[in-house]
């Protein structure tokens, strides 16, 4: 899988963290505040928007009285605690962000979460130095399956598209992946199950622990 790669992208939420199933619980208790239930609809409504598209996208279905910038600063504020302190990583993955640092391959994160979340997980891993740039979807003008972070992440470490393998859990972020012209690596996480066979479509590759990617046990998927 990293024969002819020259840089590495990962997404955060649900490919490099454990951390899927925090958002639901924070959605619940943020809209309760409101009286309003979460909608069944939701997860996959507001799947691979950027943190800016997402908090318009909850102003405007729900009516919310606040301003977007505000949104996202409460949502930063009741997901702080548990990015710093309680986020687990996935399998193997503090091994594999060594070993890449070792190897001399560049990494980069390309997530639709906010700044502060993605450093406070980092750092509360001990893994912030393994990457060379930290990007979000709030930079660039679309989130995914649009490619722009994708293609911006690769700019700026200076390695051409079709050199980046990215890491990815849901197929909105595959596909944004694909979009960019590189090679996807699924990883398997439980909060996207039921939507595992079209994750698999889209990707190159699928993974239940980043150690298949050293010891070679990883899934190629043919298309």
């Amino acid at each position: 899988m990293l024969k002819n790669t020259k840089a590495v992208i990962f997404d955060l939420d649900g490919t490099l963290m454990d951390s899927m199933s925090l958002w639901s619980d924070i959605d619940i208790e943020y809209l309760s505040r409101y009286g309003q239930k979460i909608p069944a609809d939701l997860s996959v409504a507001i799947e691979g928007m950027s943190f800016t598209e997402t908090a318009q996208y909850f102003k405007e279905r729900f009516s919310l009285p606040c301003e977007v910038e505000e949104i996202k600063q409460e949502w930063n504020r009741m997901a702080y605690q548990k990015y710093a302190y309680e986020v687990e990583l996935k399998p193997g993955a503090a091994q594999f962000l060594r070993f890449l640092k070792e190897q001399g391959l560049p990494a980069a994160i390309a997530s639709s979460n906010s700044q502060e979340l993605i450093r406070a997980s980092l750092a509360h891993h001990h893994v912030e130095d393994c990457f060379e740039r930290i990007v979000t979807s709030c930079e660039v003008a679309r989130g995914k399956p649009a490619p722009d972070i994708y293609l911006y992440a690769a700019d700026l470490l200076d390695v051409e598209p079709a050199a980046c393998l990215v890491f990815e859990d849901i197929p909105m972020g595959v596909q944004a992946g694909k979009n960019a012209g590189m090679r996807v690596c699924a990883m398997e996480d439980d909060f996207s199950a039921s939507r595992r066979e079209l994750t698999k479509d889209l990707a190159d590759y699928y993974i239940r622990s980043y150690d298949e990617v050293l010891d070679g046990s990883f899934e190629v998927l043919h298309h």
